[in-house]
């Protein structure tokens, strides 16, 4: 008898896979990956709506907040309410019940809510008892801020303090240590500017030496002394810390600096002889932006004394402004260098009545959809770009006698 032929390989390997497969164990089944709070939501959603058209009726709505209303914060469910109410047509969208479950906000949404904020606006946040301490404080943040009651229950709502508002504590501290550091090798803490050396640190603008762009920015870190910088620094807290717990470090920051490089620019342009220090440009926008938001909107805040609250910040203000004009024009202790100039304050105060009223204005907004904030920052961009050539050209043209280097 002849020999069977040895099978071919591939049909070997796959007889060996097969015999394989047989011997290992069937594989567990998987264990179902827990739901995201959407899904959670979208499930309860889909319940009630078996056509999975993305609508349900505001009758089947009120059925869900029923029957799962101790899954849900009371202000959450107090919008939810809202919201069945300003829907005339009788539906809700799934999108919008979604938005608010997990903490997003688009303008379809917020318009939706408006409509029906005359039911929100029932209960006002002031009327909750038994608030603990920090509670109170996001309350009390809240109605320093913003004008709408809706926007007040919907941070105090959402508000998890984190990030914490850490872009103007460490703003300040580094400009407290700065100002301790240069004390210390100074040795003079009341009007530092003053000493003859205070010009020689390469921090400070010095019309001489603008072609260093990184003392446009760093000049804040400087102070012309403990007086300067006091004012700053409680202006800095009591209003710009509120309004970065509310808006963010993004959008707070990017006024002040706007308005820290809006001030040196200025006086580069205004007052080109003068050397700049002190963070007052960014100061002054974050407050103009604030007591403009204010009045702009004075029905609407319900801050307490806040007419008393407008004329301590304006007083306080002034008497830093006044300040700023008297040291500018008394002789100088480094002639012929002048002294600091105090133009970056009306720079910091055009950026936060444009640019910054905007920024306050639209609570949770997109910045990016609004007409208005493409102006202002075309009108940003366009002032920069100005000062930029002024810098170049300007100074050669005009045949300045700039006072001499540090």
């Amino acid at each position: 008898m002849g020999e069977h032929p040895s099978p071919a390989p591939a049909v070997a390997a796959c007889a060996e896979a097969e015999r394989i497969e047989e011997l290992e164990p069937e594989p567990e089944p998987e264990e179902p990956l827990p739901m995201a709070p959407e899904d959670h939501w979208k499930v309860l959603f889909d319940q009630f709506d078996p056509g999975n058209t993305g609508y349900i009726s505001t009758g089947k709505f009120r059925s869900l907040l029923e029957s799962h209303g101790s899954e849900l914060d009371p202000h959450k469910r107090e919008v939810l309410l809202a919201l069945a109410d300003s829907h005339s047509d009788g539906h809700i969208c799934y999108q919008d019940f979604v938005n608010l479950m997990s903490n997003k906000r688009s303008n379809s949404f917020r318009q939706a809510i408006l409509q029906g904020n005359r039911r929100l606006c029932s209960k006002a946040l002031l009327e909750e008892k038994g608030l603990s301490l920090s509670q109170r404080l996001i309350r009390h943040v809240a109605y320093e801020t913003l004008p709408r009651e809706i926007d007040r229950k919907w941070y105090y709502d959402s508000y998890t303090c984190c990030p914490p508002p850490w872009f103007m504590i460490a703003i300040t501290l580094l400009e407290i240590a700065f100002f301790l550091y240069n004390g210390v090798a100074l040795d003079q803490f009341v009007l530092q500017v003053t000493h003859p050396h205070y010009l020689k640190n390469a921090l400070v603008y010095h019309p001489q030496l603008r072609a260093q762009a990184w003392r446009y920015l760093t000049y804040i870190f400087m102070h012309a002394g403990i007086e300067h910088l006091g004012l700053n620094v409680v202006l800095q807290l009591l209003v710009g810390v509120p309004l970065e717990m509310v808006h963010g470090a993004a959008r707070i920051g990017f006024v002040y600096v706007a308005g820290v490089v809006a001030g040196s620019l200025a006086v580069s342009v205004a007052d080109m002889t003068a050397p700049v220090v002190g963070s007052s440009g960014g100061v002054y926008a974050l407050v103009s932006a604030h007591l403009a938001n204010i009045v702009m909107n004075w029905s609407g805040m319900e801050c307490q004394f806040k007419l008393l609250r407008m004329a301590v910040a304006l007083i306080c203000m002034s008497m830093e402004f006044g300040r700023a004009v008297w040291l500018r024009f008394h002789p100088s202790a480094y002639p012929p260098c002048p002294h600091p100039s105090f133009v970056a304050h009306l720079g910091g105060v055009a950026v936060g009545i444009t640019l910054g009223v905007v920024v306050l204005r639209n609570y949770e907004q997109r910045l990016q959809d609004q007409s208005l904030w493409w102006i202002f920052v075309a009108m940003y961009a366009v002032f920069v770009l100005f000062a930029v050539f002024w810098n170049v050209f300007a100074y050669g043209l005009l045949d300045l006698r700039l006072p001499p280097p540090p």
